[in-house]
């Protein structure tokens, strides 16, 4: 459970982070590549042994991570563009609720048992990311605009059921380090070759303030993606029950931060997926 708790910390405090980069104005995408070049070096740092790179291509994981990551960084531009088109509670709405994707998958792949209290627990969890996530402001979303949110969700529940796919089929424990660089190289790679693509439009230009965010982004996110691959292994509670705890504490974690940090008022609607929040982790984690 410590494995599962300091994962939704280091999730939660993403949002943070990504909130303070408006408010120095830090060009998100440019972070955001770099972070995945200090995540990838963090986990080659917490390899104990010797990492061969001709062993990498070998792993029988390989191709899968480096799906997944290109994955990584074609879910977060759907995100952005989602949130600038049809509102940023839509695209978090729609990111959270993916966690039945992975809860399914879960059932019907790895044969877990969902009780009638856990289960109980999941609608309530799906119910607290609705409320927990909507603004008093009406959103007009025409029948085309429906395709990104859509695709956020997808890509976010793709994103889970992937990496525990992964862990449970390929991986030993030794392979963390190993299997979380190669994602966050892959990711790196990426959005490196989209920037340098980008660049034959808007000339690219070094900023120290852009390195520095994506240098404390890449540590938080490194930690987050550690501490999940953790808590899946762990022999106690399900991955269905994981992901469901992940992302309702996440959505919880993430609101009171924005209450402390950024004074951020909440409806009644809100307060009340808060409670639906607490009920359903209880259900989940004790059932």
């Amino acid at each position: 459970m410590l494995d599962l708790a300091l994962c939704v910390l280091f999730s939660s405090s993403l949002f943070v982070i990504f909130k303070l980069f408006s408010k120095y104005k830090i060009q998100t995408i440019y972070a955001i590549i770099t972070n995945y070049g200090v995540a990838c070096l963090f986990s080659t740092l917490f390899y104990e042994d010797n990492i061969a790179m001709t062993d990498i291509p070998k792993k029988p994981w390989f191709l899968g991570t480096l799906a997944l990551g290109v994955l990584f960084i074609i879910v977060f531009n759907v995100m952005a563009k989602t949130s600038q088109k049809i509102g940023v509670s839509v695209a978090s709405v729609a990111a959270k609720m993916s966690l039945v994707i992975p809860v399914l998958v879960g059932v019907l792949l790895y044969k877990e048992v969902l009780g009638p209290i856990k289960i109980l627990g999941i609608i309530l969890a799906l119910a607290a990311v609705y409320f927990a996530s909507i603004k008093n402001r009406t959103i007009t979303v025409k029948l085309d605009t429906l395709v990104l949110p859509l695709l956020v969700f997808m890509g976010s529940g793709l994103v889970d059921t992937s990496i525990k796919y992964l862990q449970v089929t390929y991986m030993e424990k030794g392979d963390f380090p190993m299997f979380s660089t190669t994602v966050f190289g892959a990711a790196g790679i990426t959005g490196l070759i989209f920037i340098l693509i980008k660049s034959y439009q808007v000339p690219l230009k070094i900023n120290l303030r852009n390195v520095i965010a994506g240098l404390v982004l890449g540590i938080f996110n490194y930690f987050s993606i550690y501490f999940l691959l953790r808590a899946l292994q762990n022999d106690f509670i399900n991955s269905s029950s994981i992901f469901t705890i992940n992302n309702v504490a996440i959505v919880l974690l993430s609101t009171i931060f924005g209450i402390l940090f950024f004074k951020e008022t909440l409806s009644k609607k809100n307060w009340f997926g808060i409670g639906l929040a607490v009920i359903s982790i209880i259900l989940v984690a004790t059932t």
